[in-house]
This record gives structure tokens, C-alpha cells and sequence, in this order.
């Protein structure tokens, strides 16, 4: 039986192979592109019928379609990541998190954005400076309650 994180690294392996887009991949199964990029490398169960439309495409085994649809165990990287683009993110929340924390408060009152009912996407937007990376975390609002 393989892991999750083994059957992430052979759907992106294959998909580099193959020439085929994440964005091709996405449309295929009618999901977002950023969750199943996350989906697919291991943070959310794929459902079977899903499963089974990525293995098609990409020439999965069993195994690796059955992995895909188990439950993951979310947010397991390193503490302090070392990849240059996801340090980036952890950067940004160093430097903003707490701002971002106040505005909420402010804004919204005692609570949190959830990770749970959430969104997430990214654009290009160009710019005479050099393009522009946009990124739109869009998740409900839960307040405490005491």
C-alpha cells in the first residue's frame, strides 16, 4: 500500500511526463485548479469517481487511485518551509499576520477565516513593472462563541 504523499509524487511525475497541465487535470474532473493541485499531491481525499478520471488520464495504477481517495493528514510540512515559493507565503504571514489578524477583528468581530469552507485561487496580472502574482484566500468567517 502506498501513502498519499507517494501517490502525489507519482501523479506530478506522470503529469510532467505527459505534457499535461494541472489546469487540464482540473477541468477534466470540474474542480478548481488550486484544489486539485492540493487534492492531488496529497492535502484532501479524491473522490473515487475522480480518482478513477485522473488515473485514466495519466495511466494510474490501483493503488494509486486508492490513494488518492484516503483521508490525508493535512499541513504535515516542515515547520519552517524551505522551498523558496512557499517560504514566500510563510514571509508574507511573518510580516502580515498579525495585521491581517487585527483587520479581521475589526471588521468582523471575535473569530477566525475558516480553512474548512474555504476558497482559494491565483491569477496573473500584468504589469509595466513585471506580472503581478494574485493570490485570493476566501473563507468564511466563524465567530466564538463562549
Amino acid at each position: 500500500m502506498i501513502g498519499k504523499q507517494e501517490a502525489g509524487e507519482i501523479v506530478a511525475a506522470e503529469r510532467a511526463r505527459l505534457g499535461i497541465s494541472w489546469r487540464e487535470i482540473s477541468e477534466a474532473i470540474d474542480k478548481p485548479l488550486l484544489w486539485t493541485i492540493s487534492a492531488l499531491l496529497g492535502q484532501h481525499p479524491v473522490s473515487r469517481e475522480d480518482a478513477e478520471k485522473v488515473a485514466e488520464l495519466l495511466s494510474l495504477d490501483k493503488e494509486t487511485v486508492e490513494a488518492l481517495q484516503r483521508q490525508p493528514y493535512r499541513g504535515t510540512a516542515e515547520v519552517v518551509p524551505t522551498d523558496p515559493t512557499i517560504y514566500r507565503f510563510y514571509e508574507v504571514l511573518q510580516v502580515y499576520g498579525g495585521a491581517i489578524k487585527e483587520a479581521i477583528h475589526e471588521e468582523f468581530g471575535d473569530g477566525i477565516m475558516s480553512a474548512i469552507n474555504f476558497k482559494v485561487d491565483i491569477q496573473r496580472r500584468e504589469d509595466p513593472d513585471g506580472d503581478r502574482v494574485v493570490v485570493t484566500l476566501d473563507g468564511k468567517f466563524l465567530e466564538y462563541k463562549w
